[in-house]
């Protein structure tokens, strides 16, 4: 069954195992995610990339559940961070999501958090790392 709004292009064949036909033959499956066409993942990924707080984070990764089903989880890593390479950004497995989005999606947020390190600050902040400091 074929949605009305507009979806993502299927990705050319052994290149993407993303489940898009599986998902698009699953009746009564979410799909959100297929929403996200590679104009609009240009402009998430832009939106990402200039992130402006962390209320403004925490605002993009409620929204990309609400309108995408993804679930974004952003904390800091098990080891010490000393970069923003340091700190966990993990996304949940999701039938549809390509591949490469799965790869952008962290790397958009990390570009963002070194424009404005003071965000990451106050991540690590609201996760009790800098308490005694």
């Amino acid at each position: 069954m074929m949605p009305s709004f507009p979806i993502r292009q299927p990705c050319p064949p052994g290149v993407c195992s993303c489940g898009r036909e599986r998902l698009l033959d699953t009746p009564g499956a979410d799909l959100r995610i297929l929403r996200l066409t590679r104009q609009e993942e240009k402009r998430l990924l832009e939106r990402l990339e200039s992130l402006a707080s962390l209320a403004d984070l925490e605002h993009m990764q409620r929204r990309m559940h609400e309108q995408l089903g993804i679930r974004l989880e952003i904390a800091p890593g098990l080891n010490e961070v000393r970069s923003m390479r340091g700190i966990r950004i993990d996304i949940d497995e999701l039938p549809g999501l390509c591949r490469k989005t799965r790869q952008s999606i962290p790397a958009a947020i990390r570009r963002g958090l070194e424009k404005h390190p003071e965000i990451a600050y106050r991540l690590l902040d609201a996760h009790d790392l800098l308490r005694d400091t």
